[in-house]
């Protein structure tokens, strides 16, 4: 069936989960007489498309397929070429497509540009699934600003650490490996300050199998008077680590913290630097998903002001008791109606740990997310 082939086309563009970074993961499948013919994904920025690597397959047998993609094909020329144009010289005679790409190069393009030439296009099988698998491109064009995930570790009773600080580990292994399937599928990985000088962490992605390939995301810290210690293990090698801070912090800091690899860059803020900016800055740097990992206060800052779209939250099964540490440093609320009401999108055990992902559902976003 269309959506079987569809869903073929979906499997194969999860392939790029991890590598087709800034741009969207895309599969392509052709399909002639109920016989697929040719298929393919897109692996990496700079790669041919999915559209090009099914029709290299297929060969001659492209003449007269129907081609399924995940996302409206390209109609610009970027450093491959316009998918349209291929299809269209391959005698492709019919697409599908489960999504419209917004791309600014591509918004009323790839559609039209294959029914100008006589093609047949329908457009929306399967579109959610489609939607899903891009939600940060589609945010990041649609909005100008990223999908933002925070990731939560916290016991049954909402606590992230002991009153000491004391936090590893509250989940297990199984719940800290999924963590990193999540990191390696995301853009840029982001933290406070506050988490780098307690926890001091790498911000990096360690996948269970080191032959897996992974676009490594940017580290970025929030850091509005550079505290940073220029040591700091975040700061690694790889010179894909930004800090934002204000105006006002010392030159002195900032040209250490250069000289140990890190990118400084300035955004507006009054006593912390303004979430909303260096969202629209990292959106600029064509950062799709960003993942959170930090304290409650980055956390209630980020959720107060309506820019967390999705919650990773692992329930660990203990009890941390009223001196521990919450998730999220939000006012004092005067009335239950107040409350920041969730939905629960998944729920599932991963090993001993319960992880839920939830959206924040009554507060006023950036944007509309897709």
């Amino acid at each position: 069936s269309e959506a079987a082939y569809m869903a073929r086309a979906l499997r194969l563009a999860r392939r790029g989960l991890y590598t087709t970074d800034p741009n969207p993961r895309v599969g392509c499948v052709l399909v002639k007489a109920g016989r697929i013919v040719g298929e393919g994904w897109h692996v990496r920025a700079g790669g041919p498309h999915a559209e090009r690597v099914a029709l290299e397959a297929a060969g001659a047998a492209a003449e007269g397929a129907t081609a399924y993609v995940t996302l409206e094909p390209c109609n610009h020329q970027g450093r491959t070429g316009p998918c349209t144009r291929a299809l269209v010289a391959a005698g492709v005679t019919r697409v599908v497509c489960a999504a419209r790409d917004p791309n600014a190069h591509g918004a009323g393009g790839g559609i039209e540009a294959l029914r100008a030439a006589g093609l047949t296009v329908d457009s929306g099988l399967l579109a959610a699934d489609a939607e899903a698998l891009n939600r940060g491109y589609l945010a990041r064009l649609r909005r100008g600003q990223p999908w933002v995930r925070s990731k939560l570790a916290a016991s049954v009773d909402g606590r992230t650490a002991l009153a000491n600080g004391a936090s590893q580990w509250i989940t297990g292994p199984a719940a800290r490996r999924d963590v990193h399937r999540w990191r390696a599928r995301s853009s840029a990985l982001l933290t406070g300050v506050g988490t780098v000088l307690a926890d001091d962490p790498r911000l990096t992605v360690r996948p269970e199998d080191p032959a897996i390939e992974v676009v490594p995301p940017w580290r970025v810290v929030l850091d509005s008077a550079l505290r940073t210690p220029p040591e700091a293990r975040v700061l690694g090698t790889d010179r894909r680590v930004l800090i934002f801070t204000r105006a006002s912090a010392a030159v002195a800091r900032r040209q250490a913290l250069e000289e140990s690899g890190a990118r400084i860059e300035v955004v507006p803020g009054d006593l912390h630097c303004d979430p909303a900016a260096v969202l629209t800055r990292l959106a600029a740097l064509e950062i799709n998903e960003v993942w959170v990992e930090a304290g409650a206060g980055l956390n209630g800052a980020l959720l107060a002001a309506g820019l967390i779209d999705e919650l990773v939250l692992y329930l660990a099964p203990q009890l941390l008791g009223t001196t521990a540490r919450g998730m999220f440093a939000l006012p004092e609320l005067g009335q239950l109606a107040d409350s920041i009401r969730l939905r629960f999108t998944s729920v599932r055990a991963v090993g001993d740990d319960l992880r839920i992902v939830a959206e924040p559902s009554n507060l006023a976003a950036s944007g509309s997310g897709p």
